[in-house]
């Protein structure tokens, strides 16, 4: 009998190891498309330069990796309560987020911007008095606007990225602030040629100092391994080749 209960333990100890060597490292991300980082095609499967980066990185950690999309404002809360194991979204690496989670060092920066109908004269953001603006939910855009729009200004949030550009076009709002290269498409679009950047916006305070994967304070060891899948793709020349497919110019910033 206690060789029978030793056999079974060996099994089940055994099957506990193969579980968690199977397991696939869940990475989340928002719903809504945002290119060109990501976007979800009819079929399912996601696509773009952050997908891209996400997987070769999972590659150099020799991970299999699922990607699980949540509503923008409800994905710190779902890596905390561990229904994924990081965020690799194009989340911002800032002081207050840290108080609540860790962040890998950043794989990207790009600038924010406001943009708004050409027609509009904008030379500075006292401008935007009596305006409408709209920003995406839980956003250090939405954090930018509070700090310096709040005062005369209407301030209109989006669950949806996607959603604020629509209203812009539409008039609903006057002007939007959000990140210069995931504006790009919108610009280039038919219905974002109403529009351009107004000015670039700077707050390091506000917008952290680039964009980085966010995961749990506990997971020390995920997020060593994360910085040192980070500096292999980035040396070994696997992020430039990536990322020259999707731009002329250096995203990883200075």
């Amino acid at each position: 009998m206690k060789l029978l209960k030793s056999i079974l333990a060996a099994v089940v100890v055994s099957a506990s190891f193969s579980s968690l060597a199977n397991a696939e490292l869940r990475l989340g991300l928002d719903s809504a498309n945002y290119e060109p980082f990501y976007s979800r095609s009819a079929n399912g499967e996601w696509a773009g330069w952050e997908i891209e980066i996400g997987d070769a990185l999972c590659a150099a950690m020799q991970e299999d990796c699922v990607w699980v999309p949540i509503a923008w404002d409800g994905i710190i809360p779902a890596l905390t309560a561990k229904k994924i194991d990081l965020i690799f979204g194009s989340m911002s690496i800032t002081d207050e987020r840290k108080k609540t989670i860790n962040f890998s060092n950043k794989y990207y920066n790009t600038p924010a911007a406001l943009i708004a109908p050409k027609g509009m004269s904008i030379s500075s953001i006292d401008d935007l008095k009596g305006k409408k603006v709209g920003v995406q939910v839980s956003s250090t855009h939405s954090n930018y606007a509070e700090k310096y729009l709040s005062d005369g200004t209407d301030i209109k949030i989006y669950q949806d990225f996607n959603e604020h550009n629509q209203d812009l076009f539409a008039g609903r709002v006057d002007a939007v602030v959000a990140d210069s290269l995931a504006l790009a498409p919108f610009l280039e679009s038919a219905e974002g040629a109403c529009c351009e950047i107004k000015m670039e916006l700077n707050d390091e305070e506000v917008f952290g100092i680039g964009v980085g994967a966010g995961i749990r304070k506990e997971d020390t060891d995920l997020l060593d391994r994360v910085n040192a899948a980070i500096v292999k793709i980035r040396e070994d020349g696997t992020y430039d080749e990536i990322a020259k497919k999707y731009f002329n110019f250096d995203i990883y910033g200075g």
